[in-house]
Protein backbone atom coordinates (compact mmCIF):
# COMPACT_ATOMS: atom_id res chain seq x y z
CA UNK A 1 0.00 0.00 0.00
CA UNK A 2 1.50 3.38 -0.98
CA UNK A 3 2.05 6.13 1.58
CA UNK A 4 -0.85 8.41 0.63
CA UNK A 5 -3.29 5.52 0.54
CA UNK A 6 -2.13 4.21 3.92
CA UNK A 7 -2.48 7.61 5.58
CA UNK A 8 -5.94 8.17 4.09
CA UNK A 9 -7.10 4.73 5.18
CA UNK A 10 -5.74 5.21 8.69
CA UNK A 11 -7.36 8.62 9.10
CA UNK A 12 -10.72 7.30 7.91
CA UNK A 13 -10.59 4.34 10.29
CA UNK A 14 -9.53 6.47 13.29
CA UNK A 15 -12.05 9.25 12.71
CA UNK A 16 -15.05 7.98 14.75
CA UNK A 17 -13.06 7.24 17.90
CA UNK A 18 -10.89 10.37 17.71
CA UNK A 19 -13.74 12.77 16.93
CA UNK A 20 -15.95 11.23 19.61
CA UNK A 21 -13.22 11.63 22.24
CA UNK A 22 -12.67 15.27 21.23
CA UNK A 23 -16.38 15.92 21.51
CA UNK A 24 -16.40 14.44 25.00
CA UNK A 25 -13.54 16.75 25.98
CA UNK A 26 -14.98 19.98 24.62
CA UNK A 27 -18.77 19.49 24.43
CA UNK A 28 -18.77 21.50 21.17
CA UNK A 29 -19.39 19.70 17.86
CA UNK A 30 -17.92 22.42 15.63
CA UNK A 31 -14.81 22.77 17.82
CA UNK A 32 -14.30 18.99 17.86
CA UNK A 33 -14.60 18.82 14.05
CA UNK A 34 -12.17 21.70 13.55
CA UNK A 35 -9.68 20.13 15.95
CA UNK A 36 -9.90 16.77 14.22
CA UNK A 37 -9.42 18.32 10.76
CA UNK A 38 -6.35 20.23 11.95
CA UNK A 39 -4.96 17.03 13.47
CA UNK A 40 -5.45 15.30 10.09
CA UNK A 41 -3.59 18.09 8.29
CA UNK A 42 -0.70 17.75 10.73
CA UNK A 43 -0.71 14.00 10.19
CA UNK A 44 -0.39 14.53 6.44
CA UNK A 45 2.60 16.79 7.08
CA UNK A 46 4.42 14.79 9.74
CA UNK A 47 3.64 11.09 9.27
CA UNK A 48 5.56 10.77 5.97
CA UNK A 49 8.71 12.12 7.67
CA UNK A 50 8.35 10.68 11.18
CA UNK A 51 6.60 7.42 10.39
CA UNK A 52 3.26 6.15 11.70
CA UNK A 53 2.37 6.68 15.36
CA UNK A 54 1.97 3.72 17.69
CA UNK A 55 -1.75 4.42 17.96
CA UNK A 56 -3.23 6.65 15.25
CA UNK A 57 -6.44 7.44 17.15
CA UNK A 58 -4.51 8.41 20.28
CA UNK A 59 -2.20 10.63 18.23
CA UNK A 60 -5.14 12.40 16.61
CA UNK A 61 -6.86 12.90 19.98
CA UNK A 62 -3.65 14.24 21.50
CA UNK A 63 -2.93 16.68 18.66
CA UNK A 64 -6.57 17.67 18.17
CA UNK A 65 -7.06 18.33 21.87
CA UNK A 66 -4.02 20.62 21.98
CA UNK A 67 -5.25 22.44 18.86
CA UNK A 68 -8.66 22.99 20.44
CA UNK A 69 -7.12 24.16 23.71
CA UNK A 70 -5.02 26.67 21.79
CA UNK A 71 -8.19 27.89 20.09
CA UNK A 72 -9.95 28.25 23.44
CA UNK A 73 -6.98 30.16 24.87
CA UNK A 74 -6.93 32.55 21.91
CA UNK A 75 -10.59 33.27 22.44
CA UNK A 76 -9.87 33.87 26.12
CA UNK A 77 -8.21 37.16 25.21
CA UNK A 78 -11.72 38.46 24.64
CA UNK A 79 -13.89 35.96 26.51
CA UNK A 80 -13.74 34.12 29.80
CA UNK A 81 -12.26 30.61 29.79
CA UNK A 82 -14.79 27.77 30.17
CA UNK A 83 -15.13 26.20 33.61
CA UNK A 84 -12.69 23.38 34.35
CA UNK A 85 -15.41 20.73 34.19
CA UNK A 86 -16.09 21.60 30.54
CA UNK A 87 -12.48 20.87 29.52
CA UNK A 88 -11.72 17.58 31.18
CA UNK A 89 -8.52 15.57 31.48
CA UNK A 90 -6.10 18.13 30.03
CA UNK A 91 -2.94 16.05 30.54
CA UNK A 92 -0.62 16.18 27.54
CA UNK A 93 0.83 12.65 27.46
CA UNK A 94 0.05 10.83 24.22
CA UNK A 95 1.01 7.52 25.84
CA UNK A 96 -1.61 8.06 28.53
CA UNK A 97 -4.26 8.65 25.87
CA UNK A 98 -3.23 5.50 24.03
CA UNK A 99 -3.54 3.45 27.20
CA UNK A 100 -7.00 4.83 27.90
CA UNK A 101 -8.48 4.41 24.41
CA UNK A 102 -9.57 0.87 25.26
CA UNK A 103 -10.64 1.76 28.79
CA UNK A 104 -14.02 2.63 30.24
CA UNK A 105 -13.66 6.36 29.50
CA UNK A 106 -13.29 5.78 25.78
CA UNK A 107 -15.13 2.52 25.19
CA UNK A 108 -18.50 4.13 24.53
CA UNK A 109 -17.31 7.39 22.97
CA UNK A 110 -18.34 6.43 19.46
CA UNK A 111 -21.77 5.29 20.61
CA UNK A 112 -22.16 8.54 22.55
CA UNK A 113 -21.44 10.45 19.35
CA UNK A 114 -23.89 8.26 17.41
CA UNK A 115 -26.66 8.89 19.92
CA UNK A 116 -26.03 12.64 19.83
CA UNK A 117 -26.30 12.67 16.03
CA UNK A 118 -29.41 10.50 16.26
CA UNK A 119 -31.13 12.80 18.74
CA UNK A 120 -34.96 12.55 18.65
CA UNK A 121 -35.29 16.31 18.02
CA UNK A 122 -34.06 15.57 14.48
CA UNK A 123 -36.10 13.89 11.73
CA UNK A 124 -34.85 10.38 11.03
CA UNK A 125 -33.38 11.33 7.64
CA UNK A 126 -31.38 14.16 9.23
CA UNK A 127 -30.20 11.90 12.05
CA UNK A 128 -28.72 9.36 9.68
CA UNK A 129 -27.23 11.94 7.30
CA UNK A 130 -25.59 13.87 10.14
CA UNK A 131 -24.12 10.72 11.67
CA UNK A 132 -22.72 9.61 8.31
CA UNK A 133 -21.08 13.00 7.87
CA UNK A 134 -19.82 13.50 11.43
CA UNK A 135 -19.04 9.99 12.64
CA UNK A 136 -17.78 8.36 9.47
CA UNK A 137 -16.62 11.37 7.49
CA UNK A 138 -18.45 10.50 4.28
CA UNK A 139 -18.65 13.26 1.72
CA UNK A 140 -21.95 14.92 0.93
CA UNK A 141 -21.82 13.28 -2.51
CA UNK A 142 -21.45 9.82 -1.00
CA UNK A 143 -24.29 10.36 1.46
CA UNK A 144 -26.54 11.76 -1.25
CA UNK A 145 -25.89 8.66 -3.36
CA UNK A 146 -26.85 6.43 -0.43
CA UNK A 147 -30.15 8.32 -0.06
CA UNK A 148 -30.77 8.59 -3.84
CA UNK A 149 -31.08 12.40 -3.59
CA UNK A 150 -29.17 15.35 -5.03
CA UNK A 151 -26.04 16.77 -3.43
CA UNK A 152 -27.57 20.21 -2.83
CA UNK A 153 -30.55 18.70 -1.02
CA UNK A 154 -28.27 16.58 1.17
CA UNK A 155 -26.02 19.54 1.97
CA UNK A 156 -29.07 21.46 3.19
CA UNK A 157 -30.25 18.47 5.21
CA UNK A 158 -26.93 18.16 7.04
CA UNK A 159 -26.66 21.91 7.64
CA UNK A 160 -30.15 22.02 9.12
CA UNK A 161 -29.38 19.03 11.35
CA UNK A 162 -26.21 20.62 12.75
CA UNK A 163 -28.01 23.89 13.38
CA UNK A 164 -30.85 22.11 15.14
CA UNK A 165 -28.44 20.20 17.37
CA UNK A 166 -26.85 23.52 18.32
CA UNK A 167 -30.17 25.22 19.07
CA UNK A 168 -31.44 22.26 21.10
CA UNK A 169 -28.48 22.47 23.51
CA UNK A 170 -28.16 18.68 23.32
CA UNK A 171 -26.30 17.24 26.35
CA UNK A 172 -23.02 15.61 25.36
CA UNK A 173 -23.47 12.63 27.64
CA UNK A 174 -24.56 9.05 27.09
CA UNK A 175 -28.38 8.94 27.22
CA UNK A 176 -30.19 6.68 29.63
CA UNK A 177 -31.54 3.25 28.79
CA UNK A 178 -34.99 4.49 27.69
CA UNK A 179 -33.57 7.16 25.36
CA UNK A 180 -31.03 4.74 23.92
CA UNK A 181 -33.74 2.24 23.04
CA UNK A 182 -35.80 4.98 21.37
CA UNK A 183 -32.85 5.99 19.17
CA UNK A 184 -31.73 2.47 18.37
CA UNK A 185 -33.51 2.24 15.02
CA UNK A 186 -31.88 5.39 13.66
CA UNK A 187 -28.44 4.32 14.87
CA UNK A 188 -28.81 0.85 13.33
CA UNK A 189 -29.90 2.36 10.01
CA UNK A 190 -26.92 4.71 10.04
CA UNK A 191 -24.51 1.85 10.73
CA UNK A 192 -25.91 -0.18 7.84
CA UNK A 193 -25.59 2.78 5.49
CA UNK A 194 -21.95 3.11 6.54
CA UNK A 195 -21.48 -0.57 5.76
CA UNK A 196 -23.17 -0.21 2.37
CA UNK A 197 -20.94 2.73 1.46
CA UNK A 198 -17.87 0.61 2.08
CA UNK A 199 -19.43 -2.48 0.50
CA UNK A 200 -20.38 -0.71 -2.71
CA UNK A 201 -16.95 0.91 -2.99
CA UNK A 202 -14.95 -2.23 -2.25
CA UNK A 203 -13.87 -2.55 -5.87
CA UNK A 204 -12.47 0.97 -5.97
CA UNK A 205 -8.73 0.46 -6.39
CA UNK A 206 -7.99 3.55 -4.26
CA UNK A 207 -9.17 1.59 -1.23
CA UNK A 208 -10.21 4.80 0.52
CA UNK A 209 -13.51 3.42 1.77
CA UNK A 210 -12.52 -0.17 2.46
CA UNK A 211 -12.38 0.26 6.28
CA UNK A 212 -16.05 1.25 6.42
CA UNK A 213 -17.32 -2.34 6.42
CA UNK A 214 -15.09 -3.27 9.35
CA UNK A 215 -16.06 -0.06 11.15
CA UNK A 216 -19.77 -0.75 10.69
CA UNK A 217 -19.36 -4.32 12.00
CA UNK A 218 -17.40 -3.00 14.98
CA UNK A 219 -20.14 -0.48 15.76
CA UNK A 220 -22.79 -3.20 15.51
CA UNK A 221 -20.84 -5.30 18.00
CA UNK A 222 -20.71 -2.31 20.34
CA UNK A 223 -24.47 -1.96 20.02
CA UNK A 224 -24.84 -5.62 20.93
CA UNK A 225 -22.97 -4.92 24.16
CA UNK A 226 -25.61 -2.33 25.05
CA UNK A 227 -28.56 -4.33 23.69
CA UNK A 228 -27.55 -8.01 24.04
CA UNK A 229 -31.14 -9.27 23.77
CA UNK A 230 -32.26 -7.16 20.78
CA UNK A 231 -32.84 -9.54 17.81
CA UNK A 232 -32.73 -6.82 15.15
CA UNK A 233 -29.23 -5.78 16.23
CA UNK A 234 -28.22 -9.45 16.07
CA UNK A 235 -29.77 -9.53 12.59
CA UNK A 236 -27.90 -6.38 11.55
CA UNK A 237 -24.56 -7.77 12.71
CA UNK A 238 -25.30 -11.14 11.06
CA UNK A 239 -26.24 -9.48 7.78
CA UNK A 240 -23.03 -7.46 7.61
CA UNK A 241 -20.85 -10.41 8.58
CA UNK A 242 -22.43 -12.68 5.96
CA UNK A 243 -22.06 -10.06 3.24
CA UNK A 244 -18.53 -9.06 4.20
CA UNK A 245 -17.43 -12.70 4.28
CA UNK A 246 -17.48 -12.59 0.46
CA UNK A 247 -15.32 -9.45 0.23
CA UNK A 248 -12.22 -11.22 -1.03
CA UNK A 249 -14.05 -12.72 -4.02
CA UNK A 250 -16.36 -9.89 -5.10
CA UNK A 251 -13.78 -8.21 -7.35
CA UNK A 252 -10.94 -9.50 -9.49
CA UNK A 253 -7.34 -8.26 -9.43
CA UNK A 254 -8.23 -5.33 -11.70
CA UNK A 255 -11.17 -4.27 -9.53
CA UNK A 256 -13.84 -5.59 -11.90
CA UNK A 257 -16.94 -7.02 -10.17
CA UNK A 258 -17.29 -10.80 -9.97
CA UNK A 259 -20.92 -11.89 -9.92
CA UNK A 260 -22.09 -14.07 -7.04
CA UNK A 261 -22.53 -17.13 -9.26
CA UNK A 262 -18.93 -16.83 -10.47
CA UNK A 263 -17.22 -16.27 -7.11
CA UNK A 264 -14.83 -18.88 -5.70
CA UNK A 265 -16.80 -20.00 -2.66
CA UNK A 266 -13.80 -21.79 -1.19
CA UNK A 267 -12.32 -18.33 -0.57
CA UNK A 268 -15.27 -17.02 1.40
CA UNK A 269 -14.44 -16.23 5.02
CA UNK A 270 -15.90 -19.27 6.78
CA UNK A 271 -15.29 -18.11 10.40
CA UNK A 272 -17.10 -14.87 9.58
CA UNK A 273 -19.96 -16.82 8.00
CA UNK A 274 -20.15 -19.08 11.06
CA UNK A 275 -20.39 -16.03 13.34
CA UNK A 276 -23.10 -14.50 11.18
CA UNK A 277 -25.13 -17.72 11.05
CA UNK A 278 -24.88 -18.15 14.82
CA UNK A 279 -26.10 -14.59 15.41
CA UNK A 280 -28.98 -15.10 12.96
CA UNK A 281 -30.03 -18.35 14.63
CA UNK A 282 -29.94 -16.63 18.01
CA UNK A 283 -32.02 -13.72 16.70
CA UNK A 284 -34.65 -15.99 15.17
CA UNK A 285 -35.19 -17.76 18.48
CA UNK A 286 -36.64 -14.50 19.83
CA UNK A 287 -39.50 -14.81 17.30
CA UNK A 288 -39.55 -11.06 16.67
CA UNK A 289 -38.62 -10.83 12.98
CA UNK A 290 -37.52 -7.55 11.46
CA UNK A 291 -36.02 -6.27 8.18
CA UNK A 292 -32.41 -6.89 9.17
CA UNK A 293 -33.17 -10.45 10.18
CA UNK A 294 -34.95 -11.09 6.87
CA UNK A 295 -32.04 -9.67 4.89
CA UNK A 296 -29.61 -11.73 6.96
CA UNK A 297 -31.70 -14.85 6.21
CA UNK A 298 -31.36 -14.11 2.48
CA UNK A 299 -27.59 -13.72 2.84
CA UNK A 300 -27.49 -16.95 4.86
CA UNK A 301 -29.14 -18.90 2.03
CA UNK A 302 -26.38 -17.76 -0.32
CA UNK A 303 -23.70 -18.55 2.28
CA UNK A 304 -25.04 -22.05 2.92
CA UNK A 305 -25.29 -23.03 -0.76
CA UNK A 306 -22.23 -25.15 -1.70
CA UNK A 307 -22.66 -24.19 -5.37
CA UNK A 308 -24.69 -21.53 -7.22
CA UNK A 309 -26.98 -24.23 -8.62
CA UNK A 310 -27.94 -25.30 -5.09
CA UNK A 311 -29.11 -21.84 -4.05
CA UNK A 312 -32.68 -21.90 -2.73
CA UNK A 313 -34.07 -19.16 -4.98
CA UNK A 314 -37.67 -20.00 -4.10
CA UNK A 315 -37.01 -19.28 -0.43
CA UNK A 316 -35.12 -16.10 -1.36
CA UNK A 317 -38.12 -14.96 -3.41
CA UNK A 318 -40.41 -15.54 -0.41
CA UNK A 319 -38.08 -13.67 1.92
CA UNK A 320 -37.92 -10.68 -0.42
CA UNK A 321 -41.71 -10.78 -0.56
CA UNK A 322 -41.75 -10.56 3.25
CA UNK A 323 -39.28 -7.69 3.12
CA UNK A 324 -41.49 -5.83 0.64
CA UNK A 325 -44.28 -5.96 3.23
CA UNK A 326 -42.05 -4.94 6.14
CA UNK A 327 -40.06 -2.27 4.34
CA UNK A 328 -41.56 -1.37 0.94
CA UNK A 329 -38.90 -0.03 -1.41
CA UNK A 330 -38.25 -0.08 -5.16
CA UNK A 331 -34.74 -1.36 -4.43
CA UNK A 332 -36.19 -4.35 -2.53
CA UNK A 333 -38.43 -5.13 -5.50
CA UNK A 334 -35.44 -4.79 -7.84
CA UNK A 335 -33.51 -7.32 -5.77
CA UNK A 336 -36.49 -9.66 -5.71
CA UNK A 337 -36.57 -9.51 -9.50
CA UNK A 338 -33.17 -11.22 -9.57
CA UNK A 339 -34.65 -14.19 -7.71
CA UNK A 340 -37.69 -14.18 -9.99
CA UNK A 341 -35.41 -14.27 -13.04
CA UNK A 342 -33.75 -17.39 -11.65
CA UNK A 343 -37.11 -19.04 -10.93
CA UNK A 344 -39.41 -17.92 -13.73
CA UNK A 345 -37.16 -16.40 -16.35
CA UNK A 346 -36.18 -12.90 -17.57
CA UNK A 347 -39.62 -11.97 -18.92
CA UNK A 348 -41.29 -12.31 -15.50
CA UNK A 349 -38.45 -10.41 -13.88
CA UNK A 350 -38.62 -7.61 -16.46
CA UNK A 351 -42.33 -7.21 -15.78
CA UNK A 352 -41.39 -6.45 -12.15
CA UNK A 353 -38.54 -4.12 -13.09
CA UNK A 354 -40.19 -1.91 -15.72
CA UNK A 355 -42.67 -0.16 -13.34
CA UNK A 356 -39.75 0.96 -11.15
CA UNK A 357 -38.26 3.19 -13.86
CA UNK A 358 -39.60 6.51 -12.59
CA UNK A 359 -38.39 5.95 -9.02
CA UNK A 360 -35.03 4.42 -9.94
CA UNK A 361 -34.17 6.51 -12.99
CA UNK A 362 -30.90 7.62 -11.38
CA UNK A 363 -29.95 4.23 -9.93
CA UNK A 364 -27.06 2.39 -11.59
CA UNK A 365 -28.18 -1.12 -10.64
CA UNK A 366 -31.68 -0.60 -12.05
CA UNK A 367 -30.38 0.11 -15.54
CA UNK A 368 -27.74 -2.63 -15.28
CA UNK A 369 -30.29 -5.30 -14.35
CA UNK A 370 -32.83 -4.07 -16.87
CA UNK A 371 -30.18 -4.17 -19.62
CA UNK A 372 -29.18 -7.70 -18.63
CA UNK A 373 -32.80 -8.92 -18.72
CA UNK A 374 -33.40 -7.28 -22.10
CA UNK A 375 -30.20 -8.89 -23.41
CA UNK A 376 -31.41 -12.33 -22.29
CA UNK A 377 -34.69 -11.71 -24.12
CA UNK A 378 -32.86 -10.79 -27.32
CA UNK A 379 -34.02 -7.16 -27.25
CA UNK A 380 -30.57 -5.94 -28.22
CA UNK A 381 -31.23 -2.28 -29.04
CA UNK A 382 -33.10 -1.69 -25.77
CA UNK A 383 -30.39 -3.56 -23.87
CA UNK A 384 -27.72 -1.28 -25.36
CA UNK A 385 -29.68 1.80 -24.31
CA UNK A 386 -30.04 0.47 -20.79
CA UNK A 387 -26.35 -0.35 -20.51
CA UNK A 388 -25.34 3.09 -21.82
CA UNK A 389 -27.51 4.74 -19.19
CA UNK A 390 -25.96 2.51 -16.52
CA UNK A 391 -22.44 3.51 -17.55
CA UNK A 392 -23.36 7.16 -17.12
CA UNK A 393 -24.51 6.42 -13.56
CA UNK A 394 -21.62 4.16 -12.54
CA UNK A 395 -20.09 5.12 -9.22
CA UNK A 396 -16.69 3.53 -9.90
CA UNK A 397 -14.54 2.68 -12.90
CA UNK A 398 -15.04 -1.01 -12.08
CA UNK A 399 -18.82 -0.70 -12.36
CA UNK A 400 -18.49 1.05 -15.70
CA UNK A 401 -16.04 -1.59 -16.99
CA UNK A 402 -18.44 -4.36 -16.00
CA UNK A 403 -21.23 -2.80 -18.05
CA UNK A 404 -18.89 -2.22 -21.00
CA UNK A 405 -18.16 -5.94 -21.03
CA UNK A 406 -21.88 -6.53 -21.66
CA UNK A 407 -21.86 -3.93 -24.43
CA UNK A 408 -18.88 -5.64 -26.01
CA UNK A 409 -20.88 -8.86 -26.05
CA UNK A 410 -23.62 -7.07 -27.98
CA UNK A 411 -21.27 -5.53 -30.53
CA UNK A 412 -22.03 -8.06 -33.27
CA UNK A 413 -25.68 -8.53 -32.32
CA UNK A 414 -28.35 -7.12 -34.67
Amino acid sequence: MDEARWIGTTLAAARPQALAALLRYFRDLDLAEEAYQEACLRALRTWPQNGPPRDAAAWLVFVGRNVALDSVRRRAKQTELPPDDLISDTGDAEAEIAERLDGADYRDDVLRLLFICCHPDLPATQQIALALRIVSGLSVKQIARAFLVGEAAMEQRITRAKARIGRADVPFESPGAVERAARLGAVAAMIYLVFNEGYSAAGDTSGAREPLCEEAIRLARLLLRLFPAEPEIMGLAALMLLQHARAGTRFDADGAPVLLDQQDRSLWNRPMIAEGLALLDKAMRHRRPGPYQVQAAIAALHARAPTPEETDWAQIDLLYGTLEIMQPSPVVTLNRAVAVAKLRGPEAALAMVEPLGDRLAGYFHYHGLRGALLMQLGRTREARDGFMTAIGLAGTAAEAAHIRSHLDGLRDAP
